[in-house]
């Protein structure tokens, strides 16, 4: 391994790989799994230095070996200058909101966000943090919004669940322009189909449960600093975490504030799944992907579906930035049909796909929008995202492509 060029592998190569470019213990070919919570040294001296910001574990609350080999597989993923995990995809987008602004700042963030991080930003203004939400499939709507306050902007790559697909070149450049922290949340695309860092974000986020772990069996999430921001002139950065390159101390401070501090730390046991399920990332895109593409196209043909909303689909509103910018057009879609009242009848009468709340599993997953995960956000707010009380999600899996086809044609036509 030592004399290859990891810089001229493909995407799968090098995360496969990744963790044994360095000494694994024993020749294994996983990493093993670390389960201590504490770690020992010989001369105190070596604590102390890990205390102060060396590299280094001393309580698994901020990492352990095995959390930090999944965090290296990430990081390459990302093309990152470094990455923390976290207990969940949650955790590490309430570590960016809670230890990077403060009372009084301003963050501007999509209308399009999921439905827990759109409860996460009424949080914060209960913490007198200001949040503006916006239509950010246009740049535009997002410097409108701007004020002397603001610090930050987050989006998602393609929206859950109405597919929307954020203007992600234009905020960039705002955002750089600006001197703004720009936030991406790549989960619905993953690092397979898209790096954020291309469009200048400034940290990336990753429910790691979904693509990236890929089997539903590990929650996980993760940040990942492009190093593309110069946290410098950042005004929130403590001064405890103001040393050394500079380049460094945001995740400086998310690791000893959303990890230490706030305790919403990734298990070995969980870690070790993640990384696991990360060496088929790429295969498993490819077949959910080209199984959600033959799907939306033939509910969109159907005389019984109103809508389908899928980014790989002509009609798409954002089809060509997400032929410019993803490899692909991924399993996240959503569709309406034609009598709403059918909508729950409907899932019942479906044999394949799995009635279940998670997103980007090897299995097929449906769920009625508006009834479950959109529930809490109240009608006036559901309206303003565009979800209708008919919605359907469905997180199309890598089941044989004929089988999905035949049980949606079989549930249409009852």
């Amino acid at each position: 391994m030592s004399k290859a060029d990891p810089a001229r592998w493909g995407f799968s190569t090098r995360t496969i790989h990744s963790d044994r470019l360095g000494a694994i213990e024993h020749g294994a070919i996983h990493k093993p799994l670390h389960t201590s919570v504490q770690y020992g040294f010989t001369h105190v001296e070596q604590l102390i230095q890990v205390f102060q910001g060396a590299p280094g574990f001393n309580y698994a609350r901020q990492s352990t070996p095995t959390v930090a080999a999944l965090e290296a597989i990430i990081n390459v993923m990302e093309s990152g200058l470094g990455t923390l995990c976290f207990a969940t995809g949650m955790s590490a987008i309430t570590a960016i909101f809670t230890t990077l602004l403060q009372a009084g700042d301003h963050v501007i963030a999509s209308r399009f966000v999921f439905g827990n991080t759109s409860s996460i930003l009424g949080t914060l203004q209960g913490l007198g943090i200001q949040v503006s939400v916006v239509d950010a499939t246009s740049a535009e709507a997002v410097e409108a919004a701007l004020t002397p306050q603001t610090r930050m902007v987050f989006v998602e790559t393609i929206a859950n669940p109405r597919t929307q697909i954020a203007d992600l070149e234009g905020i960039g450049a705002l955002c750089r322009d600006k001197g703004l922290v720009y936030v991406v949340d790549n989960t619905v695309t993953s690092p397979w189909a898209f790096q954020p860092k291309c469009v200048g974000a400034s940290l990336v986020v990753n429910s790691l449960t979904k693509s990236i772990g890929g089997h539903g069996n590990a929650l996980g999430g993760s940040i990942t600093d492009t190093g593309l921001f110069d946290w410098s002139g950042y005004p929130n950065i403590f001064p405890a975490y103001r040393k050394g390159d500079a380049k460094t101390w945001g995740l400086a401070q998310l690791k000893r504030k959303g990890l230490r501090d706030m305790g919403a730390a990734l298990s070995s046991e969980a870690a070790h799944h993640l990384a696991v399920g990360a060496e088929t990332l790429a295969l498993r895109m490819q077949a959910a992907s080209a199984n959600a593409q033959a799907l939306a196209e033939m509910l969109a043909a159907h005389p019984k579906v109103r809508t389908v909303y899928y980014p790989g689909l002509p009609q798409h509103p954002q089809y060509a930035r997400a032929k410019a910018l993803f490899r692909s057009p991924g399993w996240l879609l959503a569709l309406e049909l034609k009598d709403d009242a059918d909508c729950l009848p409907f899932i019942d009468r479906l044999s394949l796909p799995i009635i279940a709340t998670g997103l980007g599993d090897t299995r097929t997953l449906i769920i009625p929008v508006a009834h479950t995960i959109f529930w809490e956000i109240g009608p006036q707010a559901r309206a303003e995202s565009g979800i209708a009380d008919s919605l359907i999600r469905l997180s199309v899996g890598i089941e044989d492509r004929q089988d999905i086809l035949d049980d949606f044609l079989q549930a249409l036509g009852k």
